[in-house]
């Protein structure tokens, strides 16, 4: 059954997100944002938006639809558990596995295996995501964090929303790139000529990439990457933006290229402070087998 919610505003002044946040403590603030995204708050039977201002005497309704069945199974599936406590866990991911189900991918995701791993996730993120508090690519490895409970997710969700969090890869780019750091601040969104992919336009998203390169090789370039934002594939985007795509991506990378599962870039650093003690927590983890092995057989330049 559905539950409806009705809040009625006094003298509460504002956006709609915040008077809601403030006046109903006992749900979470990303609980409260999904709900104005679904439209499902509304004001005389038309859906508000977060930033709309409240007006005195008004009721806001919100219809909260009733919980979907967790459609999703267990899987013993291989994961490399580097980090684990009551409260979160961070997981190496392999290139190649698919974050969270859908249509295309119903199983044999990273999901399906933390359901088999792990004896609690979060709620927060719908029922086809749980415990899920951000994402890499399919063809991308490395480092994610992994909320156990609904608290630890908003702390983490709001840590990554506050630019706090430490997010380093390792990517290797077609091209020489002269300077030794850059960074690229561009703006990304869903590109206007294809709408399947991402590209930097004017009115995209704020994205800012920095890069250090590494080594250097004939014809390619090994780099590290900091994200400051976490657009949908931003280093992809940015990196074929100035002319140095990724190696091996099928998307945003040239025809020609290395052979391989899809781009070379990997997670390989993770930081973020601790939802409970407040430790400040890094993790790191080398590059796959297969990137090593790539890198082993390119021609090195000084």
């Amino acid at each position: 059954m559905e539950k409806q919610i009705n809040v009625t505003i006094q003298d509460e002044t504002g956006r709609t997100d915040k008077v809601l946040v403030a006046l109903l403590p006992e749900y979470s603030r990303s609980q409260i944002q999904h709900w104005l995204k679904s439209g499902v708050v509304t004001v005389e039977g038309e859906a508000v938006r977060a930033s709309r201002k409240v007006v005195s005497g008004e009721t806001l309704v919100i219809t909260i639809p009733e919980p979907k069945e967790l459609d999703l199974l267990p899987e013993d599936l291989p994961l490399e558990i580097i980090y684990e406590d009551d409260d979160l866990a961070v997981v190496n991911k392999g290139q190649g596995m698919v974050v969270h189900p859908s249509a295309g991918h119903p199983n044999g995701t990273l999901v399906n295996a933390l359901l088999y791993h792990l004896k609690s996730l979060s709620s927060i993120n719908d029922v086809i995501r749980p415990g899920i508090v951000h994402r890499i690519d399919k063809d991308t490895s490395g480092l994610l964090m992994v909320a156990k409970n609904n608290a630890t997710h908003e702390s983490l969700a709001q840590q990554l929303k506050d630019k706090t969090t430490l997010r380093k890869y390792v990517a290797l780019v077609h091209g020489n790139i002269s300077h030794d750091k850059g960074t690229i601040n561009a703006p990304i969104g869903r590109s206007k000529t294809n709408r399947k992919v991402q590209a930097v336009i004017a009115d995209g998203k704020p994205a800012v990439t920095h890069f250090t390169v590494l080594e250097r090789f004939e014809n390619f370039t090994l780099v590290e990457l900091q994200l400051e934002t976490g657009r949908t594939h931003q280093i992809r985007v940015h990196m074929q933006y100035i002319g140095f795509p990724l190696a091996g991506d099928p998307i945003y990378g040239p025809r020609k290229t290395l052979e391989g599962q899809g781009q070379y870039l990997h997670a390989k650093k993770l930081g973020f402070k601790h939802p409970k003690t407040g430790e400040e927590l890094v993790f790191e983890v080398p590059i796959p087998a297969q990137f090593e092995n790539t890198l082993a057989k390119l021609k090195k330049i000084d």
